[in-house]
């Protein structure tokens, strides 16, 4: 490692440890500096959480959020050189901070993966227009076969809580969250629209076949898995996932 490096990672290890031993040769002025340079870039950090997971503050309060954002940032530092990926792994931080409030988490992954999906590369959507033009000669085996690419930034993970009426109770700071469990877990999906992210709660069924999907899985497949797990059930519930995602934009091709 070249003397600069060596230089710039101890000052870096110094900025991210408060106990960590000043670099060799530091005097005190050089220790006042850095602890100012510390408190500005955490407070810039912590600002960078606060503007991702909005929601997420107004839920727990500004004190609990505070903590929870320092507890994030010096357990794991960002290494990215973008302000936009400071808030990886915070929906993990929460679960492991608030273990009796399971919608904290639910909605930190929520709203961090809407900010992905925000920044993800352009794409256009495969109309259902354009989905039955390319699919119009298919045989059983073509349809069995089929393989789809999803659009950038699209996510998804299962759900115990009714994110939508979550989401939209927390729009505005002063109001008061509307939680609510729902009855039966299912998969929230992310993706964007436009330039707008969105998502909508499904299945858990549907989304084990998507999530298999997005692995590479055939349509055929999926399908299969379906039956399996469903019953007849399956076979309907198979036509009415695919519709879904070519009607809300969720696909970006045929792979």
């Amino acid at each position: 490692m070249s003397t600069l490096a060596a230089r710039q990672s101890a000052f870096m290890a110094s900025l991210l440890d408060d106990e960590r031993a000043l670099p060799e040769g530091w005097t005190a002025r050089h220790a006042a500096g850095l602890d100012i340079y510390r408190n500005n870039y955490r407070s810039a950090l912590v600002e960078a959480l606060r503007s991702t997971f909005e929601r997420t503050e107004r839920l727990v309060g500004e004190a609990s959020f505070a903590r929870a954002a320092a507890h994030h940032l010096i357990m794991h530092p960002p290494s990215s050189w973008t302000l936009d990926l400071a808030g990886a792994g915070f929906a993990e931080t929460c679960e492991d901070l608030f273990p009796a409030d399971p919608e904290v988490a639910e909605l930190a992954w929520l709203g961090w993966s809407m900010h992905l999906a925000f920044v993800a590369r352009d794409a256009n959507a495969l109309s259902s227009e354009g989905f039955l033009q390319l699919a119009a000669d298919f045989t059983e085996e073509d349809w069995g076969d089929l393989r789809l690419v999803f659009m950038p930034g699209l996510t998804q993970s299962d759900t115990t809580h009714d994110l939508k009426r979550l989401w939209s109770s927390l729009a505005t700071t002063g109001s008061s969250p509307d939680i609510v469990p729902v009855s039966e877990a299912s998969t929230t999906i992310v993706w964007r629209e436009g330039e707008r992210p969105v998502f909508i709660s499904v299945s858990q069924a549907e989304g084990r076949a998507l999530a298999a999907m997005m692995d590479g899985a055939s349509y055929g497949e999926a399908c299969e898995a379906l039956v399996e797990q469903e019953g007849p059930a399956g076979i309907e519930l198979a036509g009415t996932m695919l519709r879904r995602w070519l009607f809300e934009g969720m696909v970006e091709a045929v792979a």
